[in-house]
């Protein structure tokens, strides 16, 4: 089921942001590269991977509210019912009126204008930067090479550049475009990342 993005852009709803105050150690026309990392990315619906959890959709809605300052609480609620209706795509659920507005209660009494818990980001591609996902992978090989060991957000890039391409997620391919043995991946792979693999996968069988 393809996402409805539609209704976002007619109501030019902000759903991704490149880093504000970080400044990336190298810069090109395709991507941008932080040596340390960066959570100053926030780029929703970027994989195919859908919302699975009420967890998870909170967090969704968290960023939006965040990266949409000016919204009221009715403009999230109605943004976070659409969401939340799964034939519009962007949940494998879908979930209540009375839960929607749970969420969008809980998240009005928070300080929005902290940035929500996000994960570490190396590597930016920009939007139509134009590479093909070979390129992509091979790209990533060669900054994280540059670098002393493979760490956990070098594995989740390597992740949805794959599940990007509609490809399923190995630990062969991941230590292929990594350029490092499938042991390492192995010691690398927390329970989380674990739990991604398995959600992007299942999105490519669906």
């Amino acid at each position: 089921m393809e996402r409805r993005f539609k209704y976002l852009w007619d109501r030019q709803v902000v759903y991704r942001r490149d880093p504000i105050t970080d400044t990336p150690d190298e810069e090109t026309r395709e991507y941008m590269f932080f040596k340390d990392g960066t959570y100053q990315c926030y780029d929703l619906f970027r994989s195919k991977a859908k919302i699975t959890t009420w967890k998870s959709f909170y967090w969704h809605m968290m960023v939006l509210w965040y990266l949409n300052p000016e919204w009221e609480e009715g403009d999230a609620y109605q943004v976070a019912s659409f969401l939340a209706f799964k034939p519009n795509g962007f949940t494998t659920f879908t979930m209540n009126d009375w839960n929607v507005k749970r969420v969008i209660y809980e998240l009005s009494v928070l300080d929005l204008e902290e940035p929500p818990r996000n994960k570490l980001r190396k590597i930016i591609f920009k939007v139509n930067c134009g590479l093909e996902k070979s390129e992509k992978l091979s790209i990533v090989g060669k900054l994280i090479g540059r670098l002393n060991g493979i760490k956990k957000e070098d594995i989740y890039s390597s992740m949805l550049l794959l599940n990007d391409s509609d490809e399923k997620i190995t630990i062969a391919k991941l230590a292929k475009s990594l350029k490092c043995t499938p042991r390492t991946i192995h010691r690398r792979m927390c329970n989380e990342l674990k739990q991604v693999k398995i959600e992007l996968n299942e999105e490519i069988n669906i």
